[in-house]
């Protein structure tokens, strides 16, 4: 039986560079000698030399390795499981115990598969041996086969293992940052291929080196802190990344700064937390002051270094980029107590530009002004804004001022900052200046009152009558100028000013029916000069709102009307009178025949409402043309009238056709009959008479020249031969 004691390291790494390890025998008894004893272990890194010592070959790795040692001789065969436990904490010169447990002999046939750990990065000779397999069961011909990534899986090839002894070799370097462990499975088979033990899980893990620097994500990293913050504020924190395994001090990091540029007024204005990597201020905050600094921006170069900062570590580096902030702790101060500016009344703009000083941030809150007027504007006629540019402050005026009314202003004007000051500083008497404005005359032009100068007036007032007077007066009161008036602006020639009195007359009738008036009203423009150097002028409206006179007499429409002959009492057209007069200058309307003898023999005319009346045919009248006299009078005092003939065309209707003499022979115009529409509209003028009289005498309805026929057949239209 096999029994097997060493001792156990202290490093918990077993990474020792010089490794020198004694052991205790390893106790094998096949009971002849042990003569022809043959030893293996499964791990490479181990083996029972001659005086049956089991001693390491190279640095026992971080796991902690089982062993299997198994013992071979025509005798026996038997096999021990050596479990290596790392501790701490005891003397370097010694390793602890490892323990070997015993294995049942013969209890069942099984592989024995340790878990094997490899270092990265290797170098050759290829392929190297790494591990052992053994199968337990008696000795027979059987074939080892191995599965898996890494083997017959991609990264095929990588492991190979030996199909008759079972060991295991990898066949390049391998990289533990790609990967960190493979799974493989193994098992034994006879040569025709059936599963003799197994399959079982086999692990290699990948031992790390230190093969990768650490890392910032960015070559420059910026931060800010406000001036004035206390000695021990969190600027920003520096992250690097080590790719080595995080559970070894390959990826332990520690950072440091190398430089601070610049150096001034320390050298060590900041500190870095060595394990956390926050950048804090170790400057007084009285020193930590902006506009005193030599720089607003400083940079830091910043050093990552792994192996917990140890001399043999890897290093990254990049650059901090820490500004100093402003805060407004410097109050606005006004380059000068008094400004003075000169504007002309009557003009608006700028006037003067005020300057101040500020020693905060440029294009900041804390350094952008704000202005505003304390006193001396109770009309509210200036205005102050801030340049963006150069933050003086624009003083404008937006109220034309008046030389008469006041020569001199006086203004006092504040200045803050958009931000509020810290506490302990305030706005000084600086922050207030005096503004002297010195108002310049100028000869200004007449102003009329009012404007508009609305009058009322009837039309056709007889020419040289008195429409309005104007009122122009000088704003210049204590130059005591004088005004002359003269039109500007008068459409249809009807008025006349007096240069020196401003009395306006007519020139000319007023015509409420003019093409110049709109609404009644009828303007005018007149201009006002006075004698000023150079002379100023003003302009001035005069409305005369004109009231109507009956001097319109009335007309009827349609004028044309046509009839078939051999037909009698008959309406043969509606007429409507029309009028450009107003009411009651208008309708209602009076339309009767004329006065010629025996009309009303033949003719008739009725009335149908306050606008129109209709005709009728009482007996019938031979294929001819005929005038109709008609007299239409209107509602005006005195009222108007007006003699007018409606033309009657007679013609011979048949086979749907109209046949009617020439229209030459009376010098009348005649238009095709359009009967249905006529019996449309004399419904509409009967509906609306109906309603209202007086909403339809202005405009009546037979604008359209329209007859209405009777027949004794079927009403029928015909068209013009």
């Amino acid at each position: 039986r096999l029994l097997s004691f060493v001792q156990r390291a202290e490093n918990d790494s077993f990474q020792m560079k010089d490794y020198k390890m004694s052991a205790r025998k390893v106790e094998f008894d096949d009971c002849a000698g042990n003569e022809d004893v043959t030893f293996g272990v499964s791990d490479p890194g181990f083996h029972v030399d001659g005086d049956l010592n089991l001693v390491p070959l190279r640095d026992l790795p971080h796991s902690e390795p089982v062993l299997f040692i198994r013992g071979l001789s025509a005798r026996a065969d038997d096999l021990a499981q050596v479990d290596i436990i790392g501790t701490r904490g005891r003397s370097a010169e010694t390793l602890g115990d490892i323990v070997g447990q015993k294995l049942p002999y013969r209890s069942k046939r099984s592989l024995l598969v340790p878990n094997i750990s490899i270092s990265e990065n290797e170098r050759g000779p290829f392929p190297k041996f790494i591990g052992q397999l053994i199968s337990t069961g008696e000795p027979r011909e059987q074939i080892f086969r191995m599965t898996g990534p890494g083997a017959d899986q991609d990264p095929k090839g990588l492991f190979t293992i030996d199909m008759n002894s079972g060991a295991v070799s990898v066949s390049r370097s391998v990289d533990r940052e790609a990967t960190d462990s493979y799974q493989l499975e193994v098992s034994t088979t006879d040569y025709s291929g059936n599963l003799i033990e197994g399959p079982q899980v086999f692990r290699i893990n990948v031992i790390d080196q230190n093969d990768n620097r650490p890392i910032f994500k960015e070559p420059r990293y910026t931060g800010e802190v406000l001036e004035g913050s206390p000695t021990g504020t969190t600027v920003m924190t520096m992250t690097a990344f080590d790719a080595d395994d995080p559970n070894t001090d390959n990826a332990v990091l520690r950072y440091n700064i190398v430089k601070q540029s610049p150096d001034k007024p320390s050298p060590n204005m900041f500190y870095i937390d060595a394990e956390r990597g926050d950048i804090v201020t170790v400057i007084a905050p009285t020193l930590l002051d902006r506009e005193t600094l030599p720089t607003t921006t400083y940079e830091l170069e910043i050093m990552a270094k792994d192996m917990a900062g140890s001399e043999v570590g890897l290093t990254g580096t990049t650059t901090a980029t820490i500004t100093i902030t402003d805060k407004n702790d410097h109050a606005p101060e006004f380059t000068h107590p008094l400004f003075e500016a000169h504007v002309y009344e009557g003009s608006t703009g700028v006037v003067v530009n005020l300057t101040v000083d500020d020693r905060d941030d440029p294009a900041t809150a804390a350094w952008r002004a704000m202005y505003s007027i304390i006193s001396g504007d109770p009309t509210q006629s200036f205005e102050i804004q801030t340049n963006p540019d150069n933050n003086e402050g624009m003083l404008s005026v937006v109220k034309p001022l008046n030389y008469e009314a006041s020569e001199f202003l006086s203004l006092l004007i504040k200045v803050e900052n958009e931000d509020p000051l810290v506490p302990d500083v305030g706005y000084g008497p600086s922050s207030t200046a005096t503004v002297h404005v010195r108002v310049e005359d100028i000869n200004e032009g007449p102003v009329f009152f009012p404007d508009p100068l609305i009058v009322t007036r009837m039309e056709n007032i007889p020419v040289g009558s008195f429409v309005a007077s104007l009122n122009a007066t000088d704003p210049d009161i204590l130059e005591k100028q004088s005004i002359r008036y003269a039109v500007l602006q008068d459409p249809a020639g009807w008025l006349s000013v007096n240069p020196v009195r401003a009395t306006v007359n007519t020139s000319a009738s007023l015509d409420r029916e003019s093409p110049y008036v709109y609404d009644n009203k009828y303007t005018a423009v007149f201009i006002a000069t006075d004698n000023g150097t150079p002379p100023a002028t003003g302009t001035g409206t005069l409305i005369i709102h004109l009231e109507d006179y009956n001097d319109n007499a009335p007309y009827v429409l349609p004028s044309v009307a046509r009839v078939c002959e051999d037909t009698y009492d008959v309406t043969v057209a509606v007429v409507g009178g029309w009028d450009k007069d107003l009411p009651p200058n208008a309708a209602p309307f009076k339309i009767e025949l004329g006065t010629q003898p025996d009309l009303d023999k033949t003719w008739n005319v009725t009335r149908v409402n306050s606008t129109h009346s209709q005709i009728r045919l009482l007996r019938s009248l031979k294929k001819d043309n005929y005038q109709l006299p008609l007299l239409i009078t209107d509602s005006g005092v005195p009222p108007l009238s007006n003699n007018t003939e409606v033309k009657v065309q007679v013609c011979i209707c048949n086979k749907n056709r109209m046949h009617c003499s020439s229209a030459h022979s009376h010098r009348a115009r005649f238009l095709v009959p359009l009967a249905p529409l006529l019996l449309t509209l004399l419904s509409s003028v009967f509906c609306r008479a109906a309603q209202s009289d007086v909403a339809i005498m202005s405009k009546p309805l037979a604008h359209t020249q329209v007859v209405l026929q009777r027949y004794d057949t079927p009403s029928s239209t015909f068209p013009a031969s």
